[in-house]
């Protein structure tokens, strides 16, 4: 067993003091979705496309829990376990999910993972597999490689994965670690490291990401300048990608991620200059759409645009949480700016949201529990 997953942003939560959780607004009820069940330090939820009936967790020892989609089950069983391969603990571990949009013909789905070995602390892996014969079990023998690459310290290893609109791969990488990116890797076109990366499904670079053909900079990169994005989705409506970044000492994100953005760390955290010896404008960079202050939360858990039909006041929404104080949120945005920023609800140590093929939305938590969000009776 990992220990436990220690905030993400690990020594910057432990010495911001940035809240211990409830009580909570209640705008909202939060009801465990599955109460016969448990996860071992969930970091993530989703399904297969095309599939109403399953849904799957990612648990950060390095393995995936797969299980029917009804409140009322009581099993799960492991469809993938990587954890011969797999680093974890602290904010090491396996980090991310996603299936390929041709998953009913091809059995693709890829991974994120940390790896020990390398010069570096660990390393990052992006990992392909394939489903077997049988739909509850991916063969772990069938591992292909996409993107590796070095961490120089432990944590900020970002982790999440998610096809676009576009059919590819989007990739959320941290700074790299430490504190205060003290490699200035998040600014860095040659580096990997603090960015969202956008890949095809084989691992090859799209032509038309932002940096292609640019002196220097890394094919892979769709946007930079970020610390550690923790959690990034797609509204599966506008297909506006949303990004929880999480802050240095002071400040929590949420951004709308731009193609060939510069998300401003380490010039920037949030609104206030951070580390901008030349003096670059802030206007240079995309502004986030949404902060907060460690006086509220400690270590923003991005989230996704509700658009399911069990919670009909949130439809539109982006419910977003913070994993340290355990509060949600529900940001209403117009497209131009933002019209409400509303605090709905509270989940213990919230380290993730997901979707199932419906669009109704779901919350780990490390207590163990999956939640989700219902309308007050």
């Amino acid at each position: 067993m990992p220990r436990r997953f220690v905030p993400l942003l690990s020594a910057l939560v432990l010495s911001c003091g940035g809240g211990s959780g409830g009580p909570w607004a209640a705008l909202y009820a939060v009801e465990n979705a599955f109460p016969a069940l448990s996860f071992s330090n969930p970091l993530f939820l989703t399904y297969a496309p095309g599939d109403a009936t399953r849904l799957f967790v990612v648990e950060q020892r390095g393995t995936i829990q797969v299980f029917q989609n009804d409140a009322a089950t009581t099993t799960t069983s492991v469809f993938l376990d990587i954890q011969g391969k797999v680093e974890a603990g602290g904010e090491k571990g396996l980090l991310g999910l996603a299936f390929d949009p041709g998953y009913a013909t091809n059995g693709y789905l890829y991974v994120y993972y940390s790896a020990p070995g390398g010069a570096a602390d660990h390393r990052s892996i992006v990992a392909r597999y394939q489903v077997t014969a049988d739909p509850d079990v991916a063969d772990p023998s069938s591992e292909t490689i996409l993107l590796e690459f070095e961490e120089p310290y432990g944590n900020h290893n970002g982790g999440c994965l998610a096809f676009g609109p576009d059919g590819h791969l989007y990739i959320a990488s941290g700074d790299g670690g430490s504190g205060g990116d003290p490699q200035n890797n998040a600014q860095s076109l040659g580096t990997v490291l603090g960015k969202i990366l956008r890949i095809t499904n084989t691992g090859a670079i799209p032509a038309d990401n932002p940096f292609v053909g640019t002196g220097g900079a890394r094919g892979e990169i769709w946007a930079y300048g970020l610390r550690n994005p923790w959690r990034f989705s797609f509204d599966r409506s506008t297909g506006d990608l949303w990004c929880g970044d999480v802050g240095q000492n002071e400040i929590e994100e949420i951004d709308l991620i731009e193609k060939g953005g510069n998300y401003g760390w380490r010039l920037f955290e949030g609104e206030r200059t951070y580390n901008n010896p030349l003096g670059v404008d802030i206007a240079t960079t995309v502004r986030p759409v949404v902060t907060y202050t460690h006086g509220v939360g400690s270590s923003v858990t991005g989230g996704y645009v509700y658009r399911g039909a069990a919670v009909p006041g949130l439809v539109g929404s982006y419910v977003y949480g913070d994993f340290g104080s355990g509060r949600l949120w529900a940001l209403v945005w117009n497209g131009t700016s933002v019209v409400s920023n509303t605090e709905i609800a509270g989940v213990p140590g919230p380290s993730s949201f997901g979707e199932d093929f419906a669009g109704e939305l779901y919350i780990c938590s490390f207590d163990g529990n999956i939640y989700r969000l219902a309308e007050l009776p």
